[in-house]
C-alpha cells in the first residue's frame, strides 16, 4: 500500500472512530443505539487489528533498509515518519477502543415499570437456582449449568417452565413497551469433545446458540419475534475471575434484558399462553440443581 493510500485510510478510521465515540454521549441507549455500539465495536476492533498490521509492516521494512542500504537516510527518514504516525493512529484507536469498551460495561437498562419488576421479582424469587434479577438494569440471569446439559443449546424441559412463565410477563402490556435482548456467557474452559465442537467450534459459538436457543422458545410461547435479539459473549465477559482451569460456573449464565423498544419493530398479534391480568407466575417448584457442574 502506499503512503498516500495509508493516510487516506487513516483519515477515514479517524472520522469513523470520532463518529462512534459521538454516539456515545447521549446518555439512556434505545435498542437502535444499542445495535449501532455494537456495530461501532466491531468495527473498532477491525481498524485495531488493520492499523497494527500496518504498524508492524512498516517496521519490518524500516528494519531491511536499515539492513541493506544504511546510507538510503532518506528513505529511512520517510519510512520512521511513517511509523511513527502509525504509531499515533495505534495509540488513538486503541484508546477509543478501550473507551468504548468501559461505556459497553456500563450500561444501564433499568429501571422497569413498577409492575414489570414486580413481577419479574416474583419470577426469581420462585425460581432461585436458575435465576437472580438485578432491577438496576433490569436483567434475568439464568444458570447455564440448570438451562443447558453440558456442552449443549438444548433448553432443559425445567428451564423451559421459567421461561413459558418470563414469556407471560413480557407479553403483558405493562411489558409490551420493551424489547428482549440474550445474551450467553461461558466460562473460559476449553471445548474438549470432537463431537461438541462440530457444533460449537468455539465457546462464543456455544454461547450464541444458546441464546438463539432461549429466543427460539420465547418465539413459541408467543413473544413477537421483531422484540428479540441474540448475542453471544463467549468467555469474554466473564462475571468472576476464570479458575485456572477455566471451569467457572458463574461464568456460565445466559442474561436476557429488558431495554426501552426503539418502536421499529413491526406490529405482530400476540396470544399469551394464559389469560388474566396478573405477571405473577404460577408455576409450582424450581427445577433442582443438578449434582455435576459442567459447561
Amino acid at each position: 500500500m502506499s503512503i498516500a493510500m495509508k493516510k487516506s485510510v487513516l483519515a477515514r478510521v479517524g472520522l469513523i472512530c470520532l463518529g462512534g465515540l459521538t454516539m456515545l454521549m447521549g446518555g439512556c441507549i434505545n435498542q437502535g443505539e444499542y445495535d449501532r455500539l455494537y456495530e461501532t465495536n466491531s468495527s473498532l476492533s477491525s481498524q485495531l487489528s488493520e492499523r497494527t498490521r500496518e504498524r508492524d509492516e512498516a517496521r519490518a521494512a524500516l528494519d531491511l533498509l536499515r539492513k541493506n542500504y544504511g546510507n538510503s537516510s532518506g528513505a529511512l527518514a520517510t519510512l520512521q515518519q511513517q511509523n511513527d504516525e502509525l504509531r499515533r493512529q495505534l495509540d488513538r484507536a486503541l484508546a477509543d477502543f478501550r473507551t468504548l469498551e468501559q461505556q459497553m460495561a456500563g450500561m444501564q437498562f433499568g429501571p422497569l415499570p413498577a409492575e414489570v419488576n414486580a413481577a419479574l421479582t416474583a419470577l426469581a424469587d420462585q425460581y432461585p437456582d436458575l435465576i437472580k434479577f438485578d432491577a438496576a438494569r433490569g436483567m434475568l440471569r439464568f444458570a447455564a449449568d440448570l438451562t443447558f446439559d453440558s456442552g449443549s443449546d438444548v433448553v432443559k424441559e425445567q428451564a423451559k417452565q421459567a421461561l413459558s412463565a418470563l414469556a407471560q410477563i413480557l407479553n403483558n402490556s405493562a411489558a409490551s413497551g420493551y424489547d428482549v435482548i440474550v445474551e450467553g456467557h461461558t466460562d473460559s474452559q476449553r471445548i474438549s469433545q470432537a463431537s461438541t465442537r462440530a457444533k460449537h467450534p468455539t465457546n462464543r459459538h456455544l454461547s450464541a446458540h444458546r441464546s438463539i436457543a432461549v429466543i427460539d422458545d420465547l418465539m413459541k410461547m408467543g413473544v413477537n419475534p421483531g422484540r428479540l435479539m441474540a448475542a453471544g459473549w463467549g468467555e469474554y465477559r466473564p462475571a468472576v475471575v476464570n479458575t485456572a482451569s477455566g471451569n467457572t460456573p458463574a461464568n456460565r449464565r445466559v442474561e436476557i434484558f429488558l431495554v426501552k423498544s426503539a418502536g421499529s419493530a413491526p406490529a405482530a398479534e400476540v396470544v399469551p399462553a394464559t389469560t388474566g391480568t396478573s405477571l405473577t407466575p404460577t408455576r409450582e417448584e424450581p427445577p433442582a440443581r443438578p449434582a455435576d457442574i459442567s459447561k
